[in-house]
């Protein structure tokens, strides 16, 4: 005999209307971490307010104060985000493995720190620098992502870690990468990074294997 079920049409509504609801505060909320992290990478901290930046993501001040209650929450929230979402794309460039390819590794990590999210972390980073409040989000989250990067890295390369300085190589290999997009910022530093980067991949070779 089969258990009778009852459905109440009120509930058969209100769960029909609250899931467009959450797929549009979803929405709403990644439109406000895209415009954070542009706003951060075009004007910097100064020029970057929450008023800024719900204009740019086409919601109302009291929408983006909804999401996020204050300006740290919303930076902070908005280079983590992007920073997931980068960790997933270069996972993604090689869904098999790198299969030995270390120049197109050494090459993808680089891309990591000469595009918008680097330039809109640096500008964390200096703002972080003379505000108190917002430091320990800041270290917090650098030390998140520098930890996730790292772990990209490593499986990316192949590198065995249990073997003395193959962990210091790799994180010296992150530091270039991040010296690499500070050139970057005020030129066009192309060239010299291809020449960086084919060197890098044959002294990585000569490290890990």
């Amino acid at each position: 005999m089969s258990a009778v079920t009852t459905d109440d049409p009120v509930d058969r509504a209100d769960r029909a209307d609250r899931v467009p609801k959450q797929d549009r505060s979803r929405a709403t909320r990644q439109r406000l971490l895209a415009a954070a992290v542009a706003c951060l990478a075009e004007r910097g901290w100064a020029g970057s307010t929450v008023s800024v930046v719900a204009e740019r993501a086409g919601v109302s001040r009291g929408a983006a104060q909804h999401h996020f209650p204050t300006r740290e929450d919303l930076f902070t929230a908005a280079v983590e985000y992007v920073a997931e979402e980068r960790s997933g794309a270069l996972r993604a460039l090689f869904p098999e493995g790198a299969a030995g390819d270390r120049r197109a590794v050494v090459t993808a990590l680089v891309d990591l720190y000469t595009g918008p999210l680097f330039r809109a972390a640096l500008h964390l980073w200096v703002a972080a620098s003379d505000e108190e409040q917002l430091r320990p989000r800041v270290t917090e989250l650098e030390a998140r992502v520098g930890r996730e990067t790292h772990r990209i890295a490593v499986e990316l390369l192949g590198a065995d870690e249990t073997r003395p300085g193959v962990r210091e190589t790799v994180q010296g290999l992150l530091d270039m990468a991040r010296g690499l997009g500070l050139a970057n910022l005020l030129t066009d530093d192309a060239p010299r990074r291809d020449r960086v980067v084919a060197q890098w991949a044959a002294l990585l070779d000569g490290a890990l294997d």
